[in-house]
């Protein structure tokens, strides 16, 4: 017998070995730990969660119809009534601060993940922008109340203008790790074909990391859509509907703030259905943002 074919006599094949998992081996009994553990914290970690939706879906869904979807909120010994106003205003403060932090924001991405990323310049505005994902979201009210209200008092353009403070670095680090992805061979494949640098951001860039932006750009809105304390500097509070963006405006965050406090039981359970509306508008952009994230 050749020494080619001792060789192969001497591999065994797969059926001699056993390679079914063993339930009592020590790297099993790891796994299936460790796989026990993550999801005993994530049920732990939801049961707040699903405690307070379940707990706004009694209190606050048995108000939801179009009545209290579009009225206005009503006086102190008034029954009936809602927050058509307040959802407006809010819709309308998250237009602007998107119209405002979305171009701005993808800008500052472009040259921060494309044109000039190791830069001293690009190296600092990314530290300034991880800074402002913790900034109190109260400081940004006041920045703007310092700087627009005092002059042009309280109104839904300086609302928009806050919140466009919170979402902006956002939108910044998530279009700038969304461009990042984008594979360099699709990047250079367009150089090689002669085209510029504009070209390639506008025609390879942007439509590659598109979803990742619009993802960043979906949770900047649902965090900028829940937010209270800046709005208590800027757009206060209106007990009608907007008829401009340089008057006070409402919004269902400073609504629920009014209305929990008062000694009344349709302010309070309006108050529960404003906070069950404000959640699933808050909850609807985040499922946009993970199925555009997909």
């Amino acid at each position: 017998m050749s020494d080619s074919s001792q060789a192969l006599s001497s591999i065994k094949t797969a059926k001699d070995y056993n390679l079914q998992r063993q339930p009592l081996e020590y790297r099993a009994m790891k796994s299936i730990f460790l796989t026990g553990m993550t999801w005993m914290m994530a049920i732990l970690a939801s049961v707040p969660l699903f405690s307070v939706i379940y707990m706004l879906v009694i209190k606050g869904g048995t108000r939801i119809n179009w009545e209290t979807l579009t009225s206005l909120p009503p006086a102190g010994f008034e029954m009936g009534g809602g927050f058509g106003n307040a959802i407006i205003g809010t819709l309308v403060m998250v237009i602007i601060a998107s119209a405002i932090s979305v171009p701005f924001g993808t800008l500052a991405a472009v040259y921060l993940g494309v044109l000039d990323p190791n830069s001293r310049t690009a190296t600092l505005s990314r530290f300034l922008a991880k800074t402002l994902t913790g900034f109190p979201s109260i400081l940004a009210g006041v920045f703007v109340y310092s700087i627009l209200v005092i002059k042009f008092g309280y109104s839904a353009l300086a609302g928009g203008i806050s919140l466009a403070v919170l979402m902006l670095p956002t939108v910044v680090l998530a279009a700038e790790e969304a461009m990042r992805q984008v594979p360099q061979r699709m990047k250079d494949a367009a150089y090689g074909m002669g085209c510029t640098r504009s070209q390639v951001i506008w025609k390879v860039v942007l439509p590659t990391g598109m979803p990742g932006i619009l993802t960043g750009v979906m949770l900047a809105v649902a965090g900028a859509a829940g937010e209270s304390a800046p709005l208590l500097f800027t757009a206060l509070f209106s007990n009608y509907y907007i008829s401009e963006v340089m008057e006070p405006t409402a919004s269902l965050s400073i609504l629920i703030y009014n209305f929990s406090a008062m000694p009344f039981d349709n302010q309070i359970e309006l108050a529960w259905t404003a906070s069950l509306v404000l959640v699933l508008i808050v909850l609807i952009f985040n499922v946009l943002a993970r199925l555009l994230g997909r």
